[in-house]
């Protein structure tokens, strides 16, 4: 009785916000449920927008989180198309674009992140694009398909996973693909220089071109369509497209006029909450891309983009605003698919974290388990090709226990055996 009087308002409509949602009602919280997403599409989960989707595998329909009639089945009351601009904490309430003011108990910001966008002439020429929407996934999937049959040019700005993925995609597509790259590597910022040429070589037999050490300075066109892609090294590349994949920032404006506390620029930005996904007033949490978590058993801050939180960050948010204790405490988890090469990433490893890189495996194959240590102990796993060891790697990095290098990089050596 005490949970029907009370009302919890989720600020975010995407995997986050619609799994807190689900998990309020399936521990049997009665009182109101409030989504609020500022997408007219429902909830829908990101990774199929650069993977199966993007690349014409699967249908749109796949992509969302409950089929649309689930939100009145359960009495989540949807407000799709609506932005939330302010937060009255000493009124407990929150206020929409159109006016509206909604109160609340206790309150979810699972606002997500927004693409970092190109500081260069020639941006708001027709054929520049981000992927983070699902609309910007309808966009780009027209676009590939358009490119591929006109023999057309796609530059693509940054060759993280997203840059990447989308470079498979348009391959896929038929599509002439150059990436931008300012290191000397894709995917340096993840695992480091030393895995990074494998996927240079795996792009590059399949067509693409990497154009490493440059960065865009101008995206030229004539009459609203782009023409060419121009770097800083006196380069200029044909295009009839261009992505800008150079990462994502937390969308922290919300939170931050509220007068939340956030996380440094050393940790990812973000909303800074315990380990309960609590922020700094006890009332309000957040969970997913804006949430920068204390890790109880990593001992530092992170701020974690990928799918794998989003979906289990927002259960753990629900649970800890219903009054249980939680202790989030999830090894970051991603995956990636990009042609014939799949691969599951589990732990933190960031540059300058570790200090020896270990394979398992045949990498001239991709076929293999690469594991970041530092001294000893296993910080981060990547399998590449390799399936069903996901547990076992997290089971090392989580013992913190020393290994053996050698026995690590022995196949014959079951990963079980070295966790302690």
């Amino acid at each position: 009785m005490v949970d029907a009087h009370r009302t919890f308002v989720i600020v975010g409509g995407g995997l986050a916000g619609a799994k807190a949602a689900e998990t309020l009602r399936a521990e049997g919280f009665t009182g109101r449920v409030i989504l609020i997403g500022d997408e007219r599409d429902h909830p829908y989960e990101r990774p199929p927008l650069s993977k199966g989707y993007l690349s014409g595998k699967e249908e749109r329909d796949s992509v969302f989180v409950h089929e649309p009639a689930w939100y009145a089945r359960a009495d989540v009351e949807l407000h799709l198309g609506q932005t939330v601009v302010a937060i009255d904490r000493d009124a407990k309430s929150v206020r929409l674009g159109d006016g509206t003011v909604v109160h609340y108990d206790k309150l979810l910001l699972a606002t997500g992140a927004e693409p970092r966008r190109l500081d260069i002439p020639g941006t708001e020429l027709a054929g520049v694009h981000h992927l983070r929407r699902l609309a910007h996934a309808d966009r780009l999937r027209r676009v590939l398909a358009a490119l591929g049959r006109d023999n057309g040019h796609l530059v693509i700005a940054g060759a993280g996973w997203i840059g990447l993925e989308v470079a498979a995609a348009a391959r896929g597509y038929g599509a002439e693909v150059t990436v931008v790259e300012p290191e000397a590597t894709p995917l340096h910022q993840v695992i480091g220089p030393e895995l990074g040429q494998v996927f240079t070589e795996l792009h590059r037999e399949h067509g693409v071109r990497f154009h490493f050490g440059a960065r865009l300075t101008e995206i030229s066109g004539q009459d609203g369509v782009v023409l060419a892609a121009r770097t800083d090294d006196g380069e200029e590349h044909p295009a009839h497209d261009v992505l800008a994949a150079i990462g994502a920032a937390p969308r922290t404006a919300l939170a931050e006029s509220a007068g939340l506390a956030m996380a440094d620029r050393a940790h990812g930005g973000g909303i800074a909450v315990d380990a309960s996904l609590r922020t700094s007033d006890p009332d309000i949490y957040a969970a997913g891309d804006v949430a920068a978590a204390h890790h109880p058993l990593l001992g530092s801050r992170l701020r974690v983009e990928h799918w794998a939180n989003a979906l289990n960050g927002g259960p753990a948010a629900a649970r800890a605003m219903l009054g249980q204790e939680v202790s989030y405490d999830r090894i970051p988890y991603f995956f990636s698919d990009q042609y014939d090469l799949g691969l599951e990433y589990s732990g933190w490893a960031p540059p300058g974290a570790y200090d020896q890189v270990v394979l398992r495996g045949d990498a001239q194959k991709r076929q293999f388990i690469a594991f970041w240590l530092k001294g000893r102990r296993v910080l981060a796993g990547m399998n590449v090709n390799v399936w069903d060891v996901t547990d076992p790697i997290q089971q090392l990095i989580r013992s913190g226990a020393p290994v053996d290098p050698e026995a690590l990089a022995d196949p014959s050596v079951p990963l079980t055996s070295l966790s302690g």
